[in-house]
């Protein structure tokens, strides 16, 4: 039987989603084909050997258009035979990437196959796909929800105000999100993923407090919505909430007897994939029911679990997820999530896959479960473990 193993991954740094980011400068293009050369190099392999590139990018207009995986793979001076195709599933774009991967090599469609992700959010801003004037939608959706879908953020309020989070615990998850991901730069645990950099991730700030995030004001206060929705809160705001960023990562995934045959140590294999819709009014809440699906099908148990990655869009996702699941908040994120490391959408899915395979080596764990929320009511889920 065909195992689909983890070669090698690695990831840029994450930038400040702005003009002067760290990687503003960069064309996305060529951003994502430096970390394709990176990958490469790192596993010495000849990119010839690749039957396939998979890239997740989520806002796929101007500099992010044309299908911009086949062109960071001619960029990055891989063979014109190599093949690329771009993806998006929202926010778990490069999460679907390598899925799509992963299970191209078990059906033996692939041999070697490579799965990544970019976003130049300030390049490229959030939404620029949806032209003025245009009905992404449709008239078949206005009609099944005649009172209308909302924007993540309204979304996470909902999510908020559901499960009774007071703003003052999203404020502290926040806060030590942050201080995770500093303390980990500072150990140097980042050092093996992050390529070619001689800065961390920018929006990691090491001095946040719970009180300087409840000096922020709510982010998404709306009239509008304040009468349509009465329980609302309004507690969300750009502190609990994830940035916007630059970012890149990719990873290798080939069958298990293919790297051994070249010679090529698999560090992790995929162990079990789940992708569910859930509503998508309250749209981050899938990740709930992809975590019992994922783990149905694996035959685990929460508790066989060693770590967990669970995409900080907002603080209450992971805060709601933990209520539901019982997971141990000592086990999630324990390097800190997207609201410090930062979110570029098409990236993230990559980079916290990289994340948890380094993680997972370092402390001698077994499995690690990696999830995110992606606008629509949507939610991947994947199982690896260590070998």
């Amino acid at each position: 039987m065909r195992e689909a193993v983890i070669v090698e991954a690695v990831r840029t740094p994450v930038g400040k989603g702005k003009p002067g980011g760290a990687l503003h400068e960069e064309h996305p293009v060529d951003l994502l084909a430096r970390t394709l050369k990176t990958l490469v190099e790192r596993a010495g392999i000849d990119p010839a050997l690749v039957d396939d590139v998979i890239g997740g990018v989520v806002t796929q207009a101007g500099d992010q258009a044309l299908n911009a995986t086949r062109s960071a793979v001619l960029a990055a001076g891989f063979p014109e035979s190599v093949p690329a195709t771009t993806v998006d599933r929202q926010c778990g774009s490069s999460q679907q990437a390598l899925h799509f991967a992963a299970q191209g090599v078990i059906s033996g469609a692939y041999d070697v196959a490579i799965a990544c992700g970019v976003e130049s959010m300030s390049r490229v801003p959030m939404g620029a796909a949806v032209l003025p004037g245009s009905d992404p939608f449709g008239p078949g959706v206005a009609a099944r929800y005649p009172e209308g879908l909302v924007g993540q953020g309204i979304s996470a309020e909902l999510i908020a105000a559901r499960w009774d989070l007071p703003r003052a615990e999203l404020d502290a998850f926040a806060a030590e999100s942050h201080q995770r991901a500093a303390r980990a730069w500072k150990d140097g645990e980042f050092d093996r993923e992050v390529a070619w950099t001689g800065v961390p991730d920018e929006t990691v700030r090491p001095s946040t407090t719970p009180e300087i995030l409840a000096g922020l004001k709510p982010a998404y206060y709306a009239d509008r919505y304040a009468e349509r929705f009465p329980e609302i809160g309004w507690r969300i705001t750009a502190g609990n909430a994830s940035p916007i960023n630059d970012g890149a990562a990719a990873v290798l995934v080939m069958d298990r007897d293919v790297a051994e045959r070249l010679g090529l140590r698999p560090r992790a294999r995929f162990h079990s994939f789940a992708v569910v819709g859930d509503d998508p009014l309250l749209m981050l809440t899938a990740i709930i029911p992809a975590t019992a699906k994922v783990l149905d099908r694996a035959g685990l148990a929460l508790a066989d679990i060693d770590l967990f990655e669970v995409n900080e869009a907002f603080a209450p996702v992971v805060l709601a997820w933990e209520r539901e699941t019982g997971a141990d908040h000592a086990r999630v994120n324990v390097r800190g999530g997207a609201i410090a490391i930062g979110h570029p959408l098409g990236a993230s899915g990559a980079r916290i896959m990289t994340t948890l395979l380094h993680n997972l080596e370092d402390r001698g764990a077994r499995y690690g479960l990696q999830t995110m929320c992606e606008a629509g009511g949507l939610a991947n889920a994947t199982i690896i473990e260590r070998l």
